[in-house]
């Protein structure tokens, strides 16, 4: 993936801050999803008092694609932090990098986590999620 195409996902990412809904944590992510043809899905966390109904940033991107048709995915990039302000690199959750195995090649999908779009390091679902559990698993 050349450099261009990972700054333009990461600014997109943090684009997304503005729409974090997170009243309770403080802790806002954005992230941008690139699937195999090119389209950019958008994605930001949405808290909720109760907090098991919350949905990160990476699944609400990945779910509006799915629901769109689009099930092929080459990279994501991810941003966050407290109130916005990216000091760190922002992971994503276990259900959120199971949620990635269900839909991308572990070997080949790209995680961008990043602090700014000069700032960032490339990652494998693979190496985020060694022997992951995927739909392999079952037959």
């Amino acid at each position: 993936m050349d450099e261009k195409l990972i700054k333009q996902l990461v600014n997109v990412a943090i684009e997304q801050l503005n729409f974090s809904y997170a009243p309770y944590s403080g802790f806002q992510v954005g992230a941008a999803l690139l699937t195999k043809d090119g389209d950019i899905y958008t994605g930001c966390n949405i808290e909720n008092a109760a907090y098991t109904p919350s949905n990160c940033a990476e699944r609400t991107a990945i779910f509006k694609a799915v629901s769109e048709g689009k099930k092929e995915f080459q990279a994501i990039a991810i941003v966050g932090g407290k109130e916005g302000v990216l000091t760190s690199y922002t992971a994503p959750c276990g259900v959120c990098r199971q949620v990635m195995m269900e839909f991308c090649d572990p070997k080949t999908f790209q995680i961008i986590l990043a602090t700014k779009a000069e700032d960032y390091q490339l990652f494998t679902l693979e190496e985020l999620l060694p022997f992951g559990f995927g739909n392999e698993n079952l037959v």
